[in-house]
């Protein structure tokens, strides 16, 4: 009996040994990452078949409008949780943006208002709710916005795209 157990180990232990080394000689497709460009696409984007209509704006409300728009900003920093702590996290400093006021950043526009913005990039229009607050810090954009969960605090840098 010991000599079948023998004889059926070699077999098996010689059939995966032919497998791996046929394996690793077979030529296999590097891999390779590609990168490519996203563009955001809105509920409206979309018609009745499910395909997206060409040039559809992308249009909504959007707390964090301005972190998505590498073009204009990059988000540096954030801090979130309850209001009184993302308050104290609000740098010394920090100079609030009296509203109405108009922003440039490269092809991005914010339009702040009392206590909202309105961010354009061409055809595209995302508000920033209620309750949001703008701070300049050196060339730092600040963002201080709070809602019924809590608050967030994002501080942009302009982008060098």
């Amino acid at each position: 009996m010991l000599r079948y157990f023998t004889i059926a180990s070699v077999i098996v232990l010689g059939a995966a040994v032919l497998a791996a080394n046929w394996w690793t000689r077979q030529p296999h497709a590097r891999l390779r990452i590609a990168r490519v460009a996203a563009t955001p696409i809105s509920a409206t984007g979309y018609a009745n078949n499910g395909r997206m209509r060409a040039g559809a704006p992308f249009i909504g409300d959007a707390p964090w409008a301005l972190s998505a728009l590498p073009e204009c900003l990059l988000q540096k920093a954030e801090a979130s949780g309850p209001p009184a702590f993302v308050r104290a996290a609000l740098p010394k400093g920090a100079q609030p943006i009296a509203a109405p006021a108009t922003l440039q950043y490269r092809d991005c526009t914010i339009q702040i208002r009392a206590d909202d913005a309105l961010v354009t990039r061409g055809a595209d229009r995302l508000h920033i709710p209620p309750d949001a607050h703008f701070y300049r810090l050196g060339n730092r954009l600040l963002l201080l916005y709070e809602d019924a969960s809590g608050a967030q605090l994002r501080t942009y840098a302009p982008s060098n795209f």
